[in-house]
């Protein structure tokens, strides 16, 4: 392929991903707004869903980043059993991983904070 078609296609993936996830994020959030104004028109007792404390957020958060560090790490580490140069990519696994343990910092300074 020429590879200036390559690097166009990589710069519309860029722009266009993100853009198509937070239409997607809109549109979902869009529908239920309507059919909680629907029920609602007609009667029925909607109850609103709690919304998450920020503990719980970063709690979330951290173990999401977590996770997927270590997966990804793993990940790169049984390719690197045949190519030794993958691990140079499974040490950026580090990087997630360092987020998610300062999101769960984030909780317990924030349950802590709670209860002084």
């Amino acid at each position: 392929m020429d590879s200036n078609f390559v690097g166009f296609a990589a710069v519309v993936m860029v722009f266009t991903i993100p853009l198509a996830a937070i239409y997607a994020f809109y549109r979902v959030r869009r529908l239920r707004t309507e059919e909680r104004l629907a029920a609602i028109a007609r009667g029925i007792n909607v109850p609103m869903q709690p919304e998450l404390t920020e503990a719980a957020r970063s709690r979330r958060a951290g173990i999401l980043l977590t996770s997927g560090s270590i997966g990804y790490a793993l990940a790169f580490a049984l390719i690197a059993r045949a190519e030794p140069d993958a691990w140079m990519a499974a040490a950026f696994g580090v990087i997630p991983l360092a987020v998610g343990i300062g999101f769960f910092l984030d909780s317990t300074l924030i349950r802590r904070d709670a209860k002084a």
